[in-house]
């Protein structure tokens, strides 16, 4: 029986093992390529390996074609926005869904939850027009306009607070709290890792958009990273390498975040994924 036991751990680890070989190559390629002169990038056969990993031109050329320090301040500003925002009117909008009492609730969440179901694609058109409207194309707040709101935060965090006690917030009334005093001191604290959780899947989502930002935004000095990187593919076509350092340069800071967070978004995600 035990050696049973032992073959299946082994067969679950191997198969792990490659999992985590196939979901990493294209990580691990990117960051060689990135070192790979020209010629080491169309030499038959291919090599895995770049000659040398002290050449540095080709991410001296995608820092020269494209100001990355420039896309990353607007990228910082529009993850700050559109997290700062989503933290906000979600956690009141969930908490109000799963506490309070009002007239069409259930029609309102469903509605809510319909969104979530809807492709963003379609909001696309109507968000143009109304920011090209009010003259807000080109500027920071169009990157943050279209996660103001976010439903999968309002849902995430309705969840929660409907998994929590309400003789948590009965206490706090008969000490004298009111509505905003129990929301701010005992809900929005307990709740601090799915706030944790959901700000991270903001900033991940807004780290990687693309459309977006390319449509509400034709000046290189006011996009984020992500359109950055399809213009640096016009300039420097010929250049895989360059292509990838850019790719490197864009990926690896969210990358180190998303590792020192993990605490927190494993934690929201347990608790939010399995409750309510």
């Amino acid at each position: 029986m035990e050696a049973n036991n032992s073959k299946k751990h082994v067969v679950t680890h191997l198969l792990l093992i490659l999992g985590s070989i196939v979901m990493l190559f294209p990580f691990i390629w990117m960051i060689l390529s990135s070192f790979k002169t020209v010629g080491e990038q169309m030499s038959i056969p291919m090599k895995i390996l770049p000659g040398s990993f002290g050449y540095l031109e080709n991410y001296r050329q995608a820092l020269e074609a494209v100001p990355f320090l420039r896309l990353y301040l607007n990228t910082i500003l529009m993850i700050l926005g559109r997290v700062i925002c989503a933290v906000i009117f979600s956690s009141m909008a969930g908490y109000g869904f799963a506490r309070m009492e009002f007239p069409f609730k259930r029609l309102l969440f469903t509605l809510v939850l319909m969104q979530m179901m809807v492709p963003g694609q379609i909001f696309i058109v109507p968000q143009y027009m109304m920011l090209s409207k009010i003259r807000l194309l080109n500027t920071v707040f169009a990157l943050i306009f279209p996660a103001l709101v976010s439903a999968f935060g309002t849902f995430l965090l309705r969840q929660q607070y409907m998994a929590l006690p309400k003789e948590l917030e009965e206490a706090a009334v008969i000490d004298g709290c009111n509505p905003w005093q129990v929301f701010t001191k005992i809900m929005v604290p307990v709740t601090r890792s799915s706030l944790a959780s959901l700000a991270i899947f903001t900033a991940l989502f807004a780290w990687k958009d693309l459309m977006w930002p390319l449509i509400a935004n034709n000046d290189l000095n006011r996009m984020p990273l992500a359109p950055g990187l399809t213009v640096l593919q016009g300039i420097c076509n010929n250049n895989k390498g360059a292509l990838m350092a850019g790719s490197v340069i864009a990926t690896v800071p969210m990358l180190l975040l998303y590792i020192a967070c993990q605490k927190q978004f494993i934690e929201g995600i347990a608790q939010t994924g399995i409750k309510g």
